[in-house]
């Protein structure tokens, strides 16, 4: 095969980058347990920028406030064309994300609660809520053709409204200060990408400019900057035609690549470096362990299951077109994997308690490994149940 070609269909390939993520996650495990740990920690910890504008971060907040609002940016211009002329262009199939999301963020903090209410852990219950989109997203892109499309678009949206959650849940219950002026300058910003929409212009440029200051102003806000890729996303003009190429599509293509083979390989390997230490192991039986991963894997798939069948059954929404209710079960257990967001919350609500950080990382990684693996399992399962009738 010719090597351009080989590396085309590489590149094209959404297992590959699958594949790669995983990599990358192993390989920060073990850097994270050997004599590396000091050095790369070092590196992360690292300021680069300039003081200029207050713009002088370590280089793990450029990657995940910053490198992460692009992939933000990708699922929302995904998210945005579906809505359009796609899987959720119809209310019924738009709407079960959003139950779905609500579920899926209710149920696991009221389960942590039952474990740890009274307790020194009882911060703790925003924790089980998040859904890490870059790792659930991956897993399933896995998969290949095998499921169909529409649980993809499904698990995509269900994400974004839970990351949205968590994000909301941070700032109102997790962020010591909201700065409001920059808060106000950030709707200033968004109006004013939506009227350069309305008014129908197209070069993308000049969504992109006004895109930077908005994400500059949220994350001075003390808001979580990756909500500016998504409003950015929203605000990018697309049309219902198959036909002609919209602005949107053509900012989607050119990301695919940078987000799936640099971006997303890159915030695996800043992001799950995590050393063991023998607390971690101890804290998985406690009640904060137990919270956190019954939480995500049970409360995930009961919670979004739950809300979607009582949506279903009031005929507000209807399933993911072509799927069943084993896939809607193994959706479920993929927004289990909490992960980096739920790390995140972890180390906001247990601030400068380092033992009870390192037993709540521990327990986020389990839940998170066991969602995968029990997700990826049933959805494989389901693809070949599809398939046998076609053969017969």
């Amino acid at each position: 095969m010719n090597l351009s070609l080989y590396f085309k269909k590489f590149f094209n390939n959404s297992q590959a980058s699958g594949i790669i993520l995983i990599f990358c996650v192993l390989i920060s495990l073990v850097i994270a347990n050997s004599s590396l740990a000091g050095s790369f920690q070092n590196f992360l910890d690292k300021e680069v920028g300039t003081h200029l504008f207050d713009l002088n971060y370590p280089v793990s907040i450029w990657i995940n406030d910053g490198l992460m609002a692009i992939f933000f940016l990708l699922v929302g211009l995904e998210i945005k064309r579906e809505l359009v002329e796609g899987e959720l262009s119809s209310f019924k199939n738009a709407s079960l994300p959003i139950f779905a999301a609500v579920g899926g963020m209710l149920v696991p903090a009221i389960i942590y609660s039952i474990f740890n209410s009274g307790t020194e852990y009882s911060n703790g219950w925003g924790i089980p809520m998040a859904t890490d989109i870059a790792f659930s997203l991956a897993i399933i892109s896995m998969l290949g053709k095998k499921i169909p499309n529409s649980i993809k678009i499904f698990l995509a949206a269900l994400a974004i409204v839970d990351d949205l959650g968590a994000i909301l849940v941070i700032a109102i219950f997790y962020t010591d200060q909201i700065h409001w002026s920059y808060l106000l300058l950030s709707f200033g910003v968004t109006a004013l990408l939506f009227i350069l929409n309305f008014l129908k212009v197209t070069k993308t440029i000049f969504y992109i400019i006004p895109g930077l200051f908005l994400w500059y102003f949220l994350h001075h806000s003390g808001i979580h900057a990756t909500i500016a890729g998504v409003l950015l996303a929203f605000s990018i003009p697309t049309n219902a035609s198959n036909v002609e190429i919209s602005p949107l599509e053509k900012l989607e293509h050119q990301l695919h690549i940078p987000v799936s083979f640099l971006i997303m390989p890159i915030f695996a390997l800043t992001n799950t470096n995590i050393t063991f230490s023998s607390e971690m192991v101890a804290g998985v039986t406690s009640t904060l362990g137990l919270g956190i991963i019954c939480g995500l894997v049970l409360g995930k798939l009961i919670g979004i299951n739950l809300f979607s069948l009582i949506a279903i059954k009031l005929k507000l929404s209807s399933l993911p077109q072509n799927s069943n209710w084993t896939q809607m079960i193994g959706v479920g257990l993929l927004a289990g994997i909490g992960f980096t967001m739920s790390i995140f919350i972890a180390l906001l609500s247990f601030k400068g308690e380092v033992i009870i950080q390192d037993e709540a990382k521990f327990a986020i990684l389990i839940a998170s490994f066991i969602a995968a693996i029990l997700g990826f399992t049933i959805l494989s399962v389901s693809s070949k149940e599809n398939m046998e009738p076609e053969e017969d």
